[in-house]
């Protein structure tokens, strides 16, 4: 059975405890850091100091390329043409996601350097989790859903507003004349109307008479 390692291991280094592991572990390293640091006997005769060295190393080339994007508009922008920005700032982002990922393997070989062990854990299988989370929130999605057409005094989206206008309709056609109680004294109204227009003409006629 493979010994296991976290993501973001780096394939060039063999598993912890495994043939090979500190050998290739000390040639990743080296590459990760100035070629310079070849130079340096002591870096090869303790991994530790070396995978140390490499840890300091890559973080403050992360940094570096943080600080350079953030300032390239004001630094670069009087110089070079907006496709040129553009450009600039691509590179920027490509160079600081691949210097994290050394960062974070520099610091996983440390740790293996030091006698840490590696054992799978949840979170380490992103795949798996973003299923159980696209399953998850599809469940919620259905409980919302249920909980929407269940619940009393609670209307599920999209159909408040279809309610309200279906209970507008009955509203007004209750308040059409000849409806309902309303249309009832519309009609009464329109009667005693009629009666007082009647009255009304009438007096002319006791005039005449």
């Amino acid at each position: 059975m493979a010994a296991y390692v976290p993501p973001g291991w780096p394939p060039a280094v063999h598993p912890p405890g495994s043939e090979g592991f500190e050998r290739t572990a000390v040639a990743w390293l080296l590459d990760v850091v100035p070629a310079d640091y070849r130079l340096y006997g002591v870096l090869r005769r303790y991994p530790v100091a070396l995978a140390a060295m490499a840890v300091h190393h890559a973080d403050a080339c992360v940094a570096g390329a943080r600080g350079g994007y953030r300032v390239a508009r004001s630094e670069l922008g009087d110089a070079l043409p907006a496709h040129g920005l553009d450009a600039v700032l691509s590179a920027y982002r490509a160079e600081g996601r691949r210097l994290v990922g050394i960062a974070r393997a520099a610091t996983l070989v440390s740790r293996a350097l030091r006698g840490e062990t590696f054992s799978p854990r949840l979170a380490d299988a992103p795949r798996l989790d973003s299923a159980a989370g696209d399953e998850a929130s599809g469940e919620g999605a259905a409980g919302e859903e249920a909980s929407g057409k269940e619940a009393p005094g609670e209307e599920a989206p999209g159909k408040g507003a279809r309610s309200k206008g279906a209970s507008g309709k009955e509203a007004r056609a209750k308040d059409a004349p000849g409806k309902g109680a309303s249309g009832k004294e519309s009609s009464g109204k329109k009667t005693r109307g009629k009666g007082a227009s009647a009255s009304a003409g009438g007096q002319p006629n006791q005039r005449a008479s």
